[in-house]
């Protein structure tokens, strides 16, 4: 595993900040079930430079900062937004929406600005599947020309993906697709049902475990890291110490005929069997332990996915709330764990999605409920190096 070079429970790794919850999509999973206004109640433009000051007063190595929605270009300050968190030396990305806004002169204008990246959504192989996904004609053209438009203009480019169980086939196609337009990283995101994103349907434990395989298998050619999957570090170290005895992981982990499938797919499109890439490890960063969320309000988040807001950013500042609210502290406590959670010898380096727990249980510390593993039934332990097992 991959730990940030900071201390996480005093400064997080990255930030991420709902700008607005204003955008023209009608997107199927939108944990923010966004809305056609900007609100009046958001952050005005002296408040969200303020929380980039104490973001950036924390400071190096400093957090990543991204500014997210919604749609950010529904906020007419968003250049001036980026600018000053660029100056006050916070490392900027921008998250927007597939809409008429996301053209070649407004991404010049972000990398004018300073920023970094741009992260853009893709949830489907096709225009048609992506459109309907997105609720919306057009998003798919528009998304793919941004694509292109922000890789040209020299701004690195994440392309991000909800999986659910009406796309899951889908995953390699679009990583075809992330291959062969170039990425500096594929965010594999699995459904958190918050949101509008209750109607869908997730993934079952042990599709997810085949799929984390599949994610595992694909890391030989391209950057692939998950959201809200957190147990895709335990999937690398046991595909690791597999590895290492040449042992079948299909059989040990008992994997299913989704992982099979899914494989094929993988290789008959050339996207397995690169031994000379250096696969890219998952960073130990989860919700409240190197990662907040702050929303259009200034309430701050362990999580976007996470409805349970720890303070807000008008009545204390974002650095007292992330290192000593209740909340947070108590996220970075594994013995806080229940279930097969608190019992599992990978606690320390998963510890589930929180955010997941809490949506189909309404219970925080409620095990992880899309993961299949059974507490010590991996057959090589000794091979294994875990904190607090």
């Amino acid at each position: 595993m991959r730990a940030p070079k900071q201390n996480v429970r005093e400064r997080p790794f990255i930030v991420i900040w709902e700008a607005t919850q204003a955008c023209p999509l009608a997107c199927l999973h939108c944990r923010a079930s966004a809305r056609p206004d900007r609100d009046r109640a958001e952050l005005d433009t002296d408040e969200a430079i303020d929380l980039m000051a104490q973001i950036a007063a924390l400071g190096r190595p400093t957090p990543l900062f991204v500014i997210t929605g919604g749609d950010p270009f529904q906020r007419p300050d968003l250049e001036l937004l980026v600018r000053r968190g660029t100056e006050l030396g916070l490392p900027v990305s921008v998250s927007p929406s597939g809409t008429p806004t996301l053209t070649r002169p407004a991404l010049a204008v972000l990398h004018a600005a300073g920023a970094r990246a741009v992260s853009l959504s893709l949830d489907a192989a096709t225009a048609d599947g992506h459109d309907a996904f997105r609720g919306v004609p057009g998003v798919w053209d528009l998304t793919m020309n941004a694509w292109s438009e922000a890789a040209d203009l020299g701004l690195k480019v994440q392309i991000n993906s909800t999986v659910t169980k009406h796309n899951v086939h889908d995953l390699p196609k679009i990583a075809a697709q992330v291959r062969d337009r170039g990425a500096l990283l594929w965010s594999v995101f699995l459904l958190v049902p918050t949101g509008r994103g209750q109607a869908l349907r997730s993934l079952d434990a042990a599709q997810t475990e085949d799929v984390l395989n599949v994610l595992y298998d694909l890391g030989q050619t391209i950057a692939v890291k998950t959201t809200e999957a957190h147990h895709f570090r335990r999937v690398c170290l046991q595909r690791e110490a597999l590895a290492r005895r040449g042992d079948d992981h299909v059989r040990v982990l008992g994997l299913g005929s989704l992982y099979r499938r899914l494989r094929d797919d993988l290789d008959s499109r050339g996207l397995t069997g690169h031994p000379g890439r250096v696969r890219r490890a998952p960073l130990q960063v989860s919700a409240g332990n190197g990662f907040a969320f702050v929303s259009h309000r200034g309430d701050v988040h362990p999580s976007g996915f996470l409805p349970i807001p720890a303070g807000n950013v008008r009545q204390r500042s974002f650095v007292d709330i992330y290192r000593d609210s209740e909340l947070f502290t108590a996220l970075r406590d594994p013995a806080r764990l229940g279930g097969r959670c608190g019992a599992c010898e990978f606690r320390a380096v998963c510890g589930g999605s929180r955010a997941r727990a809490y949506a189909v249980t309404g219970d925080i510390w409620a095990e992880e409920p899309a993961c299949a593993y059974q507490p010590g039934s991996f057959p090589y332990q000794q091979e294994l190096s875990l904190p607090g097992a």
